[in-house]
């Protein structure tokens, strides 16, 4: 209702103004059809420049059916914005895992793991533990839930029994989590139960005149990350159904010794 009532006051949001602290971003590419129905790779490759992330996590960055092709110049990104694809294998014409791409800045790749999440639907995340060039590391999952509530139930349990096999890290979620749901049924409670806090719900969806908090970007510690906030710029409006979100990482949260 408040993303309604603010419609006439909707501003221009472009890259957040604290520049000290680095960017971390969630955005749903649509596979790089905007609400205009017009494919354009090129267009989407803006909104990822206007974002100015240092880590961004994409979904559908890929073709979903047949041999998946990668849709965006990863070369073009890597050359004009310093963003990196973290490598998967095997590879191929794929951007990335059932069509989730993590690209970072600076840092080094410690680990990758590709998870085939649960589901009538073929989902998956991408779950990267990163050396990060100011010191430390930090675990990263981009992921894409699906549609239904209950795979949406599965896919979040076999993240976390995923997590409880792993070394404890800082980690970071952020994906299209498709949950707008709140209750006893929303898929969030159990990452409440496992991570603590969450941040508020920031609608994302749709991207004109956003309403749903779908897309989401959770820590497993309240000081790792600052405010979330929505990317709401003219070109992003249009380039997705869906708004990209941002957020800071913030240092102090940042220790490699911590525990989840």
């Amino acid at each position: 209702m408040a993303s309604i009532k603010n419609r006439r006051r909707r501003q221009e949001h472009g890259v957040l103004m604290d520049t000290s602290q680095p960017v971390i971003a969630s955005y749903n590419v649509h596979k790089c059809v905007g609400r205009d129905g017009r494919f354009d790779p090129e267009r989407t490759s803006r909104v990822i420049q206007e974002i100015g992330a240092d880590i961004i996590a994409l979904q559908e960055a890929d073709t979903r059916f047949g041999e998946r092709r990668g849709l965006l110049d990863l070369a073009r990104l890597e050359r004009e914005n310093g963003l990196v694809a973290v490598p998967i294998a095997p590879a191929g014409k794929a951007h990335g895992w059932h069509g989730n791409v993590l690209l970072f800045k600076e840092g080094k790749v410690r680990d990758v793991h590709t998870v085939k999440l649960p589901g009538l639907e073929p989902r998956g995340a991408l779950v990267t533990e990163l050396e990060l060039k100011r010191g430390g590391a930090l675990r990263v999952i981009a992921a894409h839930f699906g549609l239904l509530r209950h795979s949406r139930a599965q896919q979040a349990r076999a993240l976390l029994e995923l997590l409880g096999e792993r070394e404890g890290l800082p980690t970071i979620l952020m994906g299209d989590l498709n949950e707008w749901r709140l209750g006893k049924g929303s898929s969030l409670n159990t990452f409440r139960d496992a991570f603590g806090f969450l941040p508020p719900a920031v609608p994302s969806f749709p991207s004109n005149l956003p309403v749903l908090a779908l897309d989401r970007i959770i820590a497993n510690r309240k000081e790792l990350i600052g405010s979330v906030t929505v990317h709401d710029s003219a070109l992003a409006r249009v380039a997705s159904d869906h708004l990209p979100l941002k957020a800071h990482i913030q240092w102090d949260g940042v220790k490699e010794t911590d525990k989840q």
